[in-house]
């Protein structure tokens, strides 16, 4: 079974790219956001404009970054998924440095990371986007539903935010809180609600106690 987990306000308790432009980026990045919000602009413009907004080095970064704080049952589930033989995947519209920088301080710097690519020179910051896809209705920097559909597993997705509703829709088992269990709930489409990551755990759990190829239920 492999789970495919957005980041921002799902595995991280902030948004980190808004912590990071909040803190560390020209006021204008807001302005950046009211055009994408308005639709003038696509969300992987949105994020170019205002990730090069952005004057500070890497250390200053990283210094807000190791404030960054998980779902405090993230790091459980993480393991206990492990142990299942479960895989975990972050697809999300942030920043892969960002991430990556989050997870290894927690000791999760293993985990698949499909994201946006941060490059740096010194307090200068630019952003590519290695998974766009030009078709994508959401026009993202990340397409989610492209991602997501290379797997050959059931589609199993969890998420929180306004970047995952393409995604949601196609998935076979959603995971939702927040703007995406609202999406789901006015679309009517079916979803499992959570708050933390232990009602994820509790659900995939149940999802591998009826998998057809598993005999029985998985203990914690």
């Amino acid at each position: 079974m492999r789970i495919f987990l957005d980041f921002d306000g799902t595995i991280a308790i902030p948004d980190v790219t808004d912590l990071v432009l909040q803190t560390f980026a020209a006021p204008a990045w807001e302005a950046v956001e009211a055009e994408w919000i308005a639709g003038a602009i696509s969300a992987a413009e949105c994020m170019r404009r205002q990730i090069a907004l952005i004057d500070s080095d890497l250390q200053s970064l990283n210094a807000l970054l190791d404030q960054v704080e998980l779902d405090a049952d993230f790091p459980r589930f993480a393991r206990w998924c492990d142990a299942q033989g479960v895989t975990l995947t972050i697809v999300s519209d942030g920043v892969d440095a960002f991430i990556r920088r989050v997870l290894e301080r927690h000791g999760l710097g293993s985990i698949q990371i499909f994201a946006n690519a941060l490059s740096s020179n010194g307090a200068s910051h630019s952003l590519n986007h290695p998974w766009l896809n030009s078709a994508c209705a959401a026009r993202q920097g990340v397409c989610k539903c492209a991602v997501t559909s290379a797997s050959l597993e059931p589609l199993i997705f969890v998420g929180d935010g306004r970047s995952d509703e393409c995604v949601s829709q196609i998935a076979d088992v959603v995971f939702a809180k927040g703007k995406l269990a609202a999406f789901c709930a006015q679309s009517n489409r079916t979803f499992i609600p959570f708050s933390s990551f232990s009602d994820v755990q509790r659900g995939v759990r149940a999802l591998l106690a009826h998998a057809p190829s598993r005999n029985a239920a998985v203990a914690d």
